[in-house]
C-alpha cells in the first residue's frame, strides 16, 4: 500500500492560482492553475493532497480527462500505486472504443475510452482539473460504468462551487481541492 501524504495548505495552494479576467469571454474570471503546476513544491503538494484522500482504498486505475486530466491523472496514479487510462476526445484512440455523446451550453460533445481499459469490479477514481457544471464528469461517469468499473472517486484540483455541479453526483465521492464561490 502507498504511504500516507503529509498534510497540505490550501490557503497556500489558492495563492498559487492565477485569476484572469475576461476570459475565454467577458465578464468570466478564470482560475489559471498553470501558475500552480510550474510551481514545484505547490505541484508536488496538490497531487499529494489529492492521494491523501483516496490512499487509504485500494485503487486499481485512475482516469484522465483530455485534456487537463492528463496533467494531474497519470501523477496521481503513480502516487496510488494504480494504472492510468485516458479518457479522450473521438478518434485519438487506436483500439476499439466506448463512446458517450453529451450535451454542452451549445452543442454536443463525445469521449471515448478503450473497451479493454477497464475490467469489470476494478476501483477507478476519475480525475479532471476543474469540476464547473458536471457535464463532462457526467459522461465519463457512464463510460465507467458502460464497462464495468467501480467509481471510487470523482476528483477534482478546483471547483467553481456556485455553479453546483457536484449535485449531479448524488451518492459518489466527489473531492475537490480548491473551492471558489465566485
Amino acid at each position: 500500500m502507498p504511504e500516507p501524504t503529509k498534510p497540505v495548505n490550501i490557503e497556500s495552494l489558492k495563492k498559487l492560482v492565477r485569476t484572469v479576467p475576461d476570459f475565454p469571454k467577458p465578464g468570466i474570471l478564470f482560475y489559471d492553475i498553470t501558475t500552480l503546476l510550474k510551481d514545484r513544491t505547490g505541484f508536488a503538494q496538490m497531487i499529494d493532497a489529492l492521494a491523501s484522500h483516496y490512499i487509504e482504498r485500494k485503487i486499481d486505475l485512475v482516469l484522465g480527462i483530455e485534456a487537463r486530466g492528463f496533467i494531474f491523472g497519470p501523477a496521481l496514479a503513480y502516487r496510488l500505486n494504480a494504472g492510468f487510462v485516458p479518457v479522450r476526445k473521438p478518434h485519438k484512440l487506436p483500439a476499439e472504443v466506448a463512446r458517450v455523446t453529451y450535451d454542452l451550453e451549445y452543442g454536443t460533445d463525445t469521449l471515448e475510452i478503450h473497451k479493454d481499459a477497464i475490467t469489470p469490479g476494478q476501483n477507478v477514481v476519475l480525475v479532471d482539473d476543474l469540476l464547473a457544471t458536471g457535464g463532462t464528469m457526467e459522461a465519463t461517469v457512464k463510460l465507467v460504468k458502460s464497462l464495468g468499473g467501480q467509481i471510487a472517486g470523482l476528483a477534482f484540483a478546483v471547483e467553481l462551487d456556485f455553479l453546483k455541479g457536484r449535485n449531479r453526483f448524488p451518492g459518489y465521492d466527489v473531492f475537490s481541492l480548491l473551492h471558489y464561490e465566485e
